[in-house]
Order: structure tokens, then C-alpha cells, then sequence
């Protein structure tokens, strides 16, 4: 066998097992086991025969079964993640916290998409389950069957027995938008709303028509649109806003579901002759990382994305290593904080 691990006939050796290494060394099996499984037993072994047993399993390219030991220790050491897709924006802000968070605490992760069809949901979870994950974490992720692990979700405002939740304030985002644009005398106020399927979409509706209303503004039907498809780019809030002015109602400020359809919308203005924000302001939602790039700045509800994901990966962990009773529905909610920029300003002034 040559120093890269290849036989002689140029191919990969095939891994060796603890028997042939026992062979090879002159030891029984168990105390093979024992030295490359680090128990704790394997402390009365001279350092000089461990270091001997390390070396001929590096020569006999010898590899450890991960998955049999997780099961033997009961911890496989990795949390199943469900996502709907990836793209900029707020999944991969939440994931960036998830992972540093599970990384932190010596666990990785197992990453799956469904695309919100409801089949791929249900087939994501047994297969998670299949891999023995210890938790896991669902993302805008409505589950419909309860899972025998720790679970965490993120974005889903309706409480499921056993899962912890963690959400945004909804109703304070609503009054840090609302009030910074009724604050500057916007009165004509349009709203992007987001796609039946997101968890998000209901709530911020609802706090948004509230908080409208208690500073005496009854948002015109007319002036709300809908985003379509489930498409991850500036289109659907391009098109959202193409609606909104082919309704031919005026408008001085627009509120975007997410700063993603909030680009898009400012596209959308800017062809139709609209300066953005000195005839239409313009607000987003979750501050991604391209926000303050954008021309003009975008003004935006900033929601703490990677802290929340932080937050689900210190949870989780948490309910793993204590084994606590994770049999009850607890909700953690998070605020927001409003991010002011150049796509914003008083409305026009009227002849």
C-alpha cells in the first residue's frame, strides 16, 4: 500500500474494521474499540499502545461508523432544518444565526427545502426523523403532524402543542412603519401584501389595517395588492405594484410586505414617471443586507433575523442537553426596530 492510502493496483483501500486492526496490533477488539472510541476506560491503556492503535488505524485507513455511535450515545449531534427556499433575504438572515449558534454548541445541521407544498413537508420530516436528528428547527414552516423531538419554529403565529415559537412583534412593526409615515402627513397609504402561504402574511396584514386605523386612515381597497407566485425575486412585488397603479387611486407612500417586493416596487414607479421617495415613498420590511445598497437607500422594519435564528439554535439545544419537558407550547416574541433612509420624506405638496 502506498503513503496516499491506494493499493497496488492504483484503487482506494477498502476501510478496515476494529478486527483487523486488533489483528494488525496484537489486541483484543474491545480494547481497540475502547482507545478509538476515547472511553473513558481506555484511560489504563498505556499512551505508548494507544499511539500505536491510532497509527495502525490511520495505516489501515480505518473509519469510525458515526451513525452507530450517535445511536449507541443517543445523540446524533445534528438538528433537521426545513426552509421553504433559499434565496437573499430573510431565510438565509435566519439561517446565518441558526448555524452559528448550532456550530457554537458542537451540532450540525441537516438543511431541506419544500417549496410550502404540503406533501414535501410531511415526507421532509420522516425523512429528517429516518437520520435520527435530535430537533429540529422549521423556518415559515406550518406543521401539521407533532414530531417525538424538540421543535422549534420561526414565523409561525398560530401556537402547536409541543413546539416553541418565535415570532416577531407584528403589532409593533406595524406602528413604527405606519407612524413614521403618518408622521411626515401621509394620509394615501398603499400596502403589498404577502403571499397566502407565508406565516407572516395574516399578522402584519391585520396590525397594519389596525395601527392604519387608529390614526384615522381607512386603507382603500383599491390600494392594497397581493403578491403572486412564490418566486423569490422582485417580480411579484413589481407586478403587485403595477396593479396598485392601474387602479388609478393616488397614492404618496407604499408599504412593502418585504424589502425583496420593495425593490421591485420601486422599479415599477420609477417607470411609471414616479420619483421614489419625492412622489412615492417607499418602506420594506426585514432589512436585508442589500437594503442600505439600493438607490435610494431603502427605509425599512429591520426584524432581528439572524438573532431569532440564534435564539431557535440556543432553544433547541438547550432542550436537548436538559432533556426538559418540551410537551407545552411556548412563544417568544421578538421586536423590531424601524431603519430610516433616503427612500422616505414628506409628500409632495399639493397646488
Amino acid at each position: 500500500m502506498s503513503q496516499d492510502g491506494t493499493n497496488s493496483t492504483g484503487g482506494r483501500q477498502k476501510p478496515a474494521s476494529l478486527a483487523t486492526i486488533a489483528k494488525h496490533v496484537g489486541l483484543s477488539v474491545a480494547a481497540i474499540s475502547r482507545v478509538l472510541n476515547q472511553a473513558p476506560a481506555a484511560k489504563s491503556i498505556p499512551k505508548a499502545t494507544q499511539d500505536r492503535i491510532f497509527a495502525a488505524a490511520a495505516e489501515l485507513n480505518y473509519r469510525p461508523n458515526a451513525l452507530a455511535r450517535s445511536l449507541r450515545h443517543g445523540r446524533s449531534h445534528t438538528v433537521g432544518v426545513l426552509v421553504p427556499e433559499m434565496s437573499e433575504g430573510y431565510t438565509t438572515l435566519v439561517l446565518s444565526g441558526l448555524e452559528q449558534g448550532l456550530l457554537q454548541s458542537g451540532y450540525f445541521y441537516i438543511l431541506v427545502s419544500h417549496h410550502h407544498r404540503p406533501e414535501l413537508i410531511a415526507r421532509s420530516q420522516a425523512l429528517l426523523i429516518e437520520r435520527s436528528v435530535d430537533a429540529l428547527v422549521a423556518i415559515d414552516t406550518i406543521l401539521e403532524s407533532h414530531l417525538p423531538v424538540p421543535t422549534v419554529t420561526i414565523s409561525c403565529p398560530d401556537e402547536q402543542e409541543g413546539y416553541t415559537n418565535i415570532v416577531l412583534n407584528h403589532r409593533r412593526a406595524a406602528e413604527l412603519a405606519i407612524g413614521h409615515l403618518v408622521g411626515m402627513g401621509h394620509r394615501s397609504i398603499a400596502v403589498i401584501k404577502g403571499q397566502p402561504f407565508s406565516s407572516d402574511t395574516a399578522p402584519r396584514w391585520d396590525s397594519i389595517a389596525a395601527v392604519a386605523e387608529e390614526h384615522g386612515i381607512q386603507i382603500d381597497e383599491r390600494l392594497v395588492s397581493e403578491l403572486e407566485g412564490d418566486g423569490p425575486s422582485h417580480e411579484p412585488g413589481y407586478f403587485a405594484t403595477q396593479r396598485l397603479l392601474a387602479a388609478g387611486v393616488p397614492f404618496t407612500a407604499l408599504f412593502a410586505f418585504n424589502d425583496v417586493s420593495a425593490i421591485g416596487a420601486i422599479r415599477a414607479l420609477r417607470e411609471a414617471g414616479l420619483r421614489v421617495p419625492q412622489d412615492v415613498s417607499v418602506v420594506g420590511f426585514d432589512d436585508i443586507q442589500s437594503a442600505a445598497f439600493q438607490n435610494p437607500g431603502l427605509t425599512t422594519v429591520r426584524q432581528p433575523l439572524k438573532t431569532m435564528g440564534m435564539l431557535a439554535a440556543e432553544t433547541v439545544v438547550r432542550q436537548i442537553g436538559t432533556q426538559t419537558d418540551y410537551g407545552h407550547a411556548k412563544q417568544l416574541q421578538v421586536d423590531p426596530e424601524l431603519v430610516v433612509r433616503d427612500s422616505t420624506c414628506p409628500p409632495p405638496r399639493k397646488n
